[in-house]
């Protein structure tokens, strides 16, 4: 069998293996991701690998689709081999693309298999990967601690009672800290059918009346503390752009009944709602410690057909073309000017934003805080080795790598830990040939120290850990 993944992977120079080395066993912080609580507490198994490959992973269903795949065979009601033979054959042709890398450490490191993967070794690997699966230290809690995980921060809807997240905590026979991310989604879609629905539910479990805007920010402010006393650190906000515009609080309010009620809002509406609602969630952030994060530059479900057929978040979402870097702005500003501005973590799809958020992030500043506002690691379309490396090249050109608060996982995989190993190996060799071409110092204690902070130390004081 012909090895693939070798000590030196990625790694083209004596530096860059010394600084992997340093590395390599550290733990992670894994910020920001989409693993569900519920799995980890019930320390969820698996019958073979296309259950835990391929269920639910539109990176790779996407990839299959543009193969030519039936979707029988991706989404469908066809076999598990089956579906793992189709992702065989797909990946074995999938050249430049991260998954064939990513598919190949995580079969070294949750399976020892060293080989390649097509659709001649296909059978193979199947029997290696399921015998492993059945083995009894392959559970969810096992992978996590199997891949050095210090802390995970989860996606979580405010009105979550987090009891999955308590009985995790309560298992002290598990290493790792698994902690709740507010992301209030649908506090901010106001527009969206079922809000006065979802507002009633916030009421009731409040114990708040919420007629107003202010009743409802009040009701709000509660379970920001509920998540605060149970570990929250960040908060998580998706746009397509992030909101500015100016507002009263005569309009909020009106906005608001409106939205009560059903009403259409305007886009002028929707905009104003949705920066009042910021601006307030912003300070409760800021006033507990919290990291706000905030990505923006995607259309979802570009496919209405496959929408319609298959549903939301099955693949189907792309780049946005032109992102709107001057509300964001101005957003920053206005928190800043209220000494408001919580540490926040900028990510856009759009790499043609890249220069701008590593400048605009330089705007911030906090004493004592190294990186305040931080322009986030290379993210969903753009999490290849040479979109993480022009990431890091705007990094070192337009602010200070050494800051970095590193890899995120953003994922709903146990097995996707193999990311953050991609990237080291990508950050080292990056440091090294800064070094090789005479541009920076080849202090191997310094890089080391460098190195160390940006895949590990710098977010475990960033999220106050």
């Amino acid at each position: 069998m012909e090895n693939f993944i070798k000590d030196d992977f990625l790694l083209h120079s004596d530096l860059a293996k010394k600084l992997y080395d340093s590395v390599k066993n550290l733990p992670i912080v894994d910020y920001h991701c989409h693993l569900q609580p519920k799995e980890i507490a019930q320390d969820q198994k698996w019958q073979n690998i296309t259950q835990i490959w391929l269920g639910g992973d539109h990176y790779k269903w996407r990839l299959m689709r543009q193969y030519g795949i039936d979707e029988s065979l991706i989404t469908g009601n066809a076999g598990d081999y089956e579906k793992f033979l189709a992702w065989a054959q797909t990946i074995e042709s999938a050249v430049g693309n991260p998954l064939y890398h990513w598919s190949h450490l995580e079969l070294k490191n949750y399976f020892g298999y060293d080989g390649f993967l097509n659709s001649k070794t296909a059978p193979k690997v199947w029997e290696i990967c399921n015998k492993k699966i059945q083995s009894p230290d392959f559970s969810a809690k096992k992978l996590i601690e199997k891949s050095n995980v210090a802390c995970i921060g989860t996606t979580d809807d405010p009105i979550d009672d987090l009891a999955f997240h308590k009985a995790i905590a309560a298992d002290k026979n598990f290493s790792a800290k698994v902690i709740p991310t507010f992301r209030p989604d649908k506090l901010l879609l106001a527009q969206n059918a079922g809000f006065a629905e979802y507002v009633e539910k916030l009421a009731q479990i409040t114990g708040k009346t919420c007629n107003t805007f202010e009743e409802f920010c009040a009701a709000i402010k509660v379970r920001v503390e509920y998540f605060a006393q149970n570990g929250c650190k960040s908060s998580d906000h998706s746009f397509d752009e992030v909101p500015f515009a100016e507002f009263t609080a005569d309009e909020i309010n009106s906005i608001y009944r409106k939205a009560l009620k059903g009403e259409a809002l305007s886009q002028s509406e929707i905009e104003k709602y949705q920066t009042a609602l910021m601006v307030f969630l912003a300070g409760e952030y800021c006033a507990h410690g919290w990291v706000m994060q905030l990505h923006f530059g995607v259309v979802r479900n570009t496919n209405t057909v496959a929408k319609n057929t298959l549903g939301a978040d099955t693949g189907f979402d792309r780049i946005k073309g032109t992102v709107d870097i001057e509300n964001l702005s101005r957003f920053l500003d206005c928190l800043n000017s209220s000494d408001a501005l919580p540490k926040t973590i900028l990510y856009s799809l759009n790499p043609n934003d890249n220069a701008a958020l590593d400048v605009l992030a330089g705007c911030f500043f906090q004493t004592g805080v190294k990186g305040k506002v931080q322009h986030g690691a290379a993210w969903w379309f753009n999490d290849h080795q040479k979109g993480m490396e022009n990431h890091l090249e705007g990094l070192s050109y337009s602010g200070l790598l050494s800051v970095f608060v590193g890899m995120l996982t953003d994922s709903r995989s146990f097995l996707s830990y193999a990311r953050h190993e991609y990237f080291r190996r990508i950050l080292c060799n990056f440091i090294a040939e800064k070094c090789a071409k005479g541009e920076f110092c080849s202090d191997l204690d310094l890089l080391t120290g460098i190195a160390e902070n940006i895949c590990y130390l710098n977010a475990k004081n960033y999220f106050s850990l």
